[in-house]
C-alpha cells in the first residue's frame, strides 16, 4: 500500500459566515464576480450560469445550499472555479461564489481536528473541522455536484 501523504496543500475560501476548505488541487481558478444567468426554477442556492473559458459554469452559494446563510452578498465578490469530480462530460467545472480571495494552507493531520459530532450537518457538508484557529467547512463535492445537476435538469 502506497504511503499517504504528509500534508496537502489546502485553499481556505472566504464565504458568508465562515470558510470552505478544499484541496488546492480542486481550485481551477478564481475569477471575478460578474452577474450569472438565471437558470429558468433554480433553488435560491444556485445562483445562475457564468462565462468561463467557452464553458457555461453552474455558480452556487455553499452557505445558502447548506443553510448557514439565506443570501450572500455579491459586492466584491469573487468566484472560485471548481474542478467538478463526477466525471460529467457536461459539467466539468462548477462555481462557487466567493467573498475574497482565497488563502493557500498546508494541511497536516496534526492541524486539522474534526470539531463536533458531525451528525447534524447541512446539506452539501461533508464535515466541520479546525485548521490551526480557523474553523472550516469541508464540502462533500460530489453530492453538490449532483445537487446541481438535478436542478439544471
Amino acid at each position: 500500500m502506497a504511503d499517504l501523504p504528509r500534508e496537502i496543500r489546502g485553499v481556505m475560501i472566504p464565504v458568508t459566515g465562515g470558510r470552505v476548505l478544499l484541496p488546492n488541487a480542486t481550485v481551477a481558478e478564481v475569477i471575478t464576480y460578474t452577474m450569472p444567468e438565471p437558470i429558468a426554477g433554480a433553488p435560491p442556492w444556485l445562483l445562475g450560469r457564468l462565462g468561463w473559458r467557452g464553458w457555461r459554469l453552474p455558480l452556487f452559494s455553499f452557505p445558502v445550499l447548506a443553510g448557514h446563510a439565506s443570501e450572500e452578498s455579491t459586492r466584491n465578490a469573487r468566484v472560485t472555479v471548481l474542478k467538478a469530480l463526477g466525471g460529467n462530460a457536461k459539467m466539468p467545472f462548477l462555481a462557487m461564489l466567493a467573498q475574497g480571495f482565497p488563502r493557500l494552507t498546508t494541511i497536516t493531520s496534526d492541524l486539522l481536528v474534526t470539531t463536533g459530532d458531525n451528525s447534524e450537518l447541512g446539506t452539501g457538508v461533508h464535515s466541520e473541522v479546525l485548521v490551526r484557529d480557523d474553523n472550516a467547512v469541508i464540502p462533500d463535492l460530489g453530492a453538490i455536484e449532483d445537487l446541481v445537476a438535478r436542478a439544471m435538469a
